[in-house]
């Protein structure tokens, strides 16, 4: 099996999943440039966190017309997993491959805090070591993870076990008051209809390692190797 992490101008956390996928987990990854037209060989794909393209227009809005999005859309419709961790997030967004949009953080500021998710779904690739309603710390770190849907699209989401993770307190409350940016219905992440694209705002690969205060990502990430193992 192999990860491959794709590096779009702009993109800062592609050295950070690259390290914790190769030195970590001892996974063979490597880096697949922005105008790379074709995706083979790879088994997981990783769209990682940063400003690419500076974030102009809108976040992730330049970046769904870079060269490999298609070469990512058609290796999602052939089954392929694929994550996108925060900026990577708003680019499935932008590219049509999840549902929604990311609206700015309810404070109008970058937000970069701990925060704790609720594994609301364990039946997928990215969460299956996860218990259900398990609690993980994971880090956020953006300016736009107002996550929004419309009612319809909420209805759908809710029907097919599509939200992930919502923000909760420590011991698993789902309030608004332990919701860090404004998303709707405290949503941190979701996955498509088929189970194999998953967007979320928070950083698993910041946090795993001991040192860095949570080895919680650990868990998204050792739940995508036990499936293609």
């Amino acid at each position: 099996m192999k990860f491959g992490v794709v590096v779009f101008p702009g993109s800062n956390c592609d050295q950070d999943c690259f390290y914790v996928i190769k030195d970590v987990l001892n996974q063979p990854v490597e880096y697949i440039w922005h105008k790379e037209a074709k995706v083979s060989g790879f088994d997981c794909i990783v769209l990682p966190g940063g400003f690419s393209y500076g974030d102009y227009l809108r976040t992730g809005a330049v970046a769904r017309f870079s060269p490999v999005m298609n070469a990512v859309k058609e290796f999602a419709e052939k089954g392929g997993l694929v994550i996108g961790i925060c900026n990577g997030f708003q680019i499935l967004l932008e590219a049509g491959l999840l549902l929604g949009a990311m609206l700015r953080n309810k404070n109008l500021r970058f937000i970069c805090e701990y925060v704790y998710l609720k594994v609301e779904e364990n039946n997928n690739s990215f969460t299956n070591l996860c218990e259900k309603k398990q609690v993980l710390k994971i880090p956020i770190a953006h300016n736009e993870g107002n996550y929004y849907i419309d009612k319809n699209g909420l209805e759908e989401l809710k029907k097919n076990k599509q939200i992930v993770f919502r923000y909760c307190s420590p011991s698993g409350e789902v309030k608004e008051e332990f919701n860090p940016n404004g998303a709707m219905e405290n949503i941190a992440g979701i996955i498509n209809k088929q189970g194999n694209v998953l967007g979320m705002m928070p950083h698993p690969e910041r946090c795993s390692e001991k040192d860095l205060g949570s080895e919680d990502g650990l868990f998204i990430f050792k739940s995508i190797i036990k499936e293609l193992v």
